[in-house]
């Protein structure tokens, strides 16, 4: 189980496809997720369930009118499912103490429910009133004790949201993205790590009209991770946009808190 918050700030786009320009917002999300290990053939996976919830505070100008919007609620709920399947066997606690990664090779499904907040009057919301899909590969390499080098390639697949500004239809290509992470393991239970994201895709269309607002952009962050006993960890995360076509333009700073039990 974890604890988490984040606060962010910045040229935050809700939805790409609103007439807003000239915007800005803070967002803080809190967030609460529950984690449970699987094991399948001999592999390891695990199954996460996120919920959040969001205040949002929004200016900018809509149709050439300055606007704001200050709101709360739940976000979307998110169900996300991982399994590796190549080199990471599924181990006890005791097992794993004495476990060398060498290379890693998994996959992920995540998938968003529309039960966030969502007002179809509005321009801003927290919910997003549409579902998600996005399948992720993902690879780890080992080289010594102390260094990880990480990759995953994933792509967004959008349902329509048939209930947009008060009955339009919206829809959304697909959202690919690119990761790539440096760790450093200072020693067992502590490790840093820096990174980067691009994305490109998620050109919106609101009634068959496409929007000037194709995505193709880059951000950068570093993590640190502390583990406090052999159950409770925290983990510090600051990110920022470095390039911005549309969107992303934002920074992030995220404190997490997770408490672990297994069976011996």
């Amino acid at each position: 189980m974890s604890l988490s918050y984040s606060y962010e700030s910045g040229g935050v786009s809700v939805d790409p496809s609103l007439p807003i320009t000239n915007g800005s917002a803070t967002v803080d999300v809190e967030t609460i997720a529950y984690s449970r290990a699987l094991k399948a053939w001999g592999q390891s996976g695990i199954l996460n369930l996120v919920l959040p919830y969001a205040q949002v505070s929004a200016n900018g100008d809509v149709f050439g009118q300055p606007r704001s919007r200050s709101i709360s609620g739940p976000g979307d709920p998110a169900l996300r499912a991982s399994m590796n399947f190549y080199g990471a066997p599924a181990l006890s606690q005791r097992e794993f103490a004495a476990y060398q990664q060498q290379t890693i090779v998994g996959a992920s499904l995540l998938i968003t429910a529309p039960l966030g907040q969502y007002d179809p009057s509005k321009l801003v919301n927290i919910g997003t009133h549409r579902w998600s899909f996005k399948p992720e590969l993902g690879l780890s390499v080992a080289s010594g004790r102390h260094w990880t080098f990480e990759a995953e390639a994933g792509a967004t697949v959008y349902t329509d949201s048939d209930n947009f500004l008060n009955g339009r239809t919206r829809s959304q290509d697909a959202l690919y993205e690119l990761q790539g992470h440096l760790i450093y393991n200072v020693k067992p239970g502590f490790w840093l790590s820096a990174g980067g994201t691009y994305y490109e895709g998620g050109r919106t269309s609101v009634n068959g009209k496409v929007d000037n607002n194709l995505e193709q952009n880059t951000r950068a962050g570093v993590t640190v991770s502390k583990s406090i006993d052999p159950h409770n960890s925290i983990k510090l995360n600051y990110s920022n946009g470095l390039t911005a076509r549309v969107g992303t333009n934002f920074q992030v700073a995220s404190i997490l808190w997770q408490y672990a039990w297994f069976d011996r």
